[in-house]
């Protein structure tokens, strides 16, 4: 035989290298001539290595089968040799034919996608309710609701504050004298009866500690206390 050039091809394994040489230089597979065949596999695998390309032990595990087959073969009596043949031909043949029925398949049915017709789901019995499409859509609306929690507040939710009523202390001292003017003297918790609001509460309080701080208005008595305004409640 010649030499023979090789094109470096993807094998899928050893199997698959064999069966590739054994097509290649028309060799029967059912009595396969080691001789030629260990030759062409060696050379097959020093231009994969030298090609730097990686090797698997697959490959060199087979590679060592050959050789002992072919050692086995030149022995006076080599049952053994005939035995291995044998083998490593019903492995080929069984290795062709898979290859044989995958190209069939390949050829009929796409590996890339796989469908199936739906299947009939078993009914949870931990749950037997049935909910309309609308109280669904509500319970999904409500949990989405539950983030709103997140977000900035609206100018609504400080209406309270802004539009709430500012009393002055000041207004309420001129109200508390004004009061008294017109009759010199009044219970202290009537000062409070006018009052519609804790802060309008807060500024007649601090409006009668003023006035008293300044001496234009006094407190008498202890419980049921009144208070008595002084020298017409001008400032001293």
């Amino acid at each position: 035989m010649g030499k023979i050039c090789y094109k470096l091809d993807a094998f899928e394994g050893p199997l698959d290298l064999l069966l590739y040489l054994i097509s290649k230089n028309k060799l029967d597979i059912l009595d396969i001539n080691i001789f030629e065949l260990i030759g062409q596999y060696s050379a097959h695998i020093d231009a994969m290595r030298g090609q730097n390309m990686e090797i698997a032990s697959e490959f060199l595990e087979m590679a060592s089968r050959l050789v002992y087959i072919k050692s086995v073969s030149l022995l006076p009596k080599h049952e053994e040799a005939e035995e291995l043949k044998r083998e490593l031909s019903g492995q080929l043949l069984e290795y062709q034919e898979c290859k044989r029925i995958a190209g069939i398949l390949g050829s009929k049915v796409s590996f890339d996608s796989y469908t199936r017709i739906p299947q009939k789901i078993e009914s949870d019995p931990a749950y037997c309710r049935r909910l309309s499409p609308v109280a669904i859509m509500s319970a999904y609306g409500s949990a989405v609701g539950h983030g709103s929690r997140f977000k900035p507040p609206s100018p609504e939710d400080f209406s309270a504050i802004v539009t709430h009523k500012v009393v002055s202390v000041k207004s309420k001292i001129i109200s508390v004298l004004k009061k008294l003017r017109r009759t010199g003297r009044s219970a202290y918790v009537s000062l409070f009866s006018d009052s519609s609001g804790r802060s309008e509460l807060i500024a007649t309080f601090l409006a009668v500690l003023e006035l008293i701080k300044g001496r234009r208005i006094r407190l008498e008595g202890e419980k049921g206390s009144e208070v008595v305004l002084m020298n017409g409640g001008d400032r001293n």
